[in-house]
This record gives structure tokens, sequence and C-alpha cells, in this order.
């Protein structure tokens, strides 16, 4: 599988994860329809089987999936509740992308 590929992935999931969770909070914090919380419950199933096509075992692909959720939360306040990440934001997430980057694609023997 490719570096690109696995990446996809990780996003698509963080993606299904944050924006389900978000639909359900809307549902829930917002009184919006029951619809929100519906399509909420999808993406969030969608995002529990999207990890399985990692090429990694499911320890080390949660582990590293954690540093993608970081920068993908950071990304979603930013646009969607409007909250400037700032240097330290930016500072762990970069952090947390290195993690990614050593657990799931360094050469192991």
């Amino acid at each position: 599988m490719t570096i690109l590929k696995s990446l996809f992935y990780f996003v698509f999931a963080g993606l299904c994860e944050i924006g389900g969770g978000y639909l359900i909070w809307l549902w829930l914090r917002e009184h919006q329809s029951i619809w929100f919380a519906v399509f909420g419950v999808l993406a969030l199933i969608v995002y529990g089987i999207i990890p399985t096509l990692q090429p990694a075992t499911f320890g080390r692909v949660y582990a590293a999936y954690g540093g993608i959720f970081i920068v993908l939360s950071l990304l979603w306040g930013w646009q969607v509740d409007k909250t400037t990440p700032d240097k330290f934001d930016w500072l762990g997430a970069l952090l947390a992308l290195m993690g990614v980057w050593v657990m799931m694609y360094a050469p192991r023997q």
C-alpha cells in the first residue's frame, strides 16, 4: 500500500469521526433534527470500518491515527468553531504528525 493511500484512509476516517461526532453534537446540543444523529451514527460506523484497510496492526494504526486526529481537530475547530490555532497548537500538531510518520512509515526489518 502506498503512503498516500494510507494517509487518505487516515484523513477519511478522521473526517468521518469528527463529522459524525459533530452531527450528534448538533442534534443533542443545538436541538437539530434526529436526522443529524442518524447521519452522525452512519459516519461513525464508516469511521470504524476505514482503519481496517490500513496495512499495520490495530494498535499501531489507532496510535498513529491519534496524530492525524489532532491535526484534523485543529483544522475543524478553525473552520467550524472559528477558533484559530496558535503557534503551540501547530507545534503540537507537527510533533504528532512526526510520530505518525515514525510509527506507520519507518522502514522495519
